[in-house]
């Protein structure tokens, strides 16, 4: 069974508990409209101030992008629109989970389509936005997950470790491993 805050999900109300969960999908989905429009989709009470727009497009590193299109925030994306990167759709459909602040965020390897500096960039606005709220961050990246509580390496469907980064470095067994491995990537890219 599944439980938050020491309720069964099953005894939840599902529309609260859908308003309370901000997802960041591995597939993005943007609609065809304006980039203002598809970050706002994210916000439960109507159009919210354009403020609180930028802001969310700020915590989620797409704000400079943003600006630097002809018709800014304005700016349509998709058909007879502007073409965005993986990174770029990324960025804002990570703002457009954040806007309604949920107490409940879930990142679905939302992070694999930007540069290991955005990465970084995003997980400092992350960090602060995330307290006292509940992050379940799924991803193939140490680095995305190393700031967790508790990270669960996961194998064929089963669990087999869990701990805190450090307790699983000194594990040195499978994620010590991929951690190393993307240590050795990350100085040839900077190499190159």
């Amino acid at each position: 069974s599944v439980f938050i805050d020491d309720e069964n999900i099953q005894q939840l109300n599902l529309n609260e508990l859908r308003e309370n969960i901000g997802y960041v999908p591995q597939e993005v989905f943007l609609f065809s409209d304006s980039i203002e429009n598809n970050i706002a989709f994210g916000y439960k009470n109507g159009l919210p101030d354009k403020s609180v727009i930028e802001e969310a497009a700020k915590n989620a590193a797409i704000y400079s992008n943003i600006i630097e299109f002809p018709n800014g925030f304005k700016t349509r994306i998709g058909e007879r629109g502007v073409t965005l990167s993986g990174g770029q759709k990324q960025r804002i459909s990570i703002a457009r989970a954040i806007i309604k602040e949920p107490k409940i965020l879930i990142f679905d390897d939302c992070l694999s389509a930007v540069d290991t500096e955005t990465e970084d960039i995003i997980l400092e606005n992350l960090e602060r936005i995330m307290k006292d709220k509940t992050s379940l961050i799924v991803s193939h990246r140490v680095s995305s997950v190393k700031n967790a509580d508790k990270i669960l390496v996961i194998e064929n469907g089963e669990i087999i470790e869990a701990g805190t980064h450090q307790s699983l470095l000194d594990l040195g067994k499978i994620y010590y491993t991929m951690y190393q491995n993307q240590l050795l990537e990350m100085d040839k890219q900077k190499v190159e």
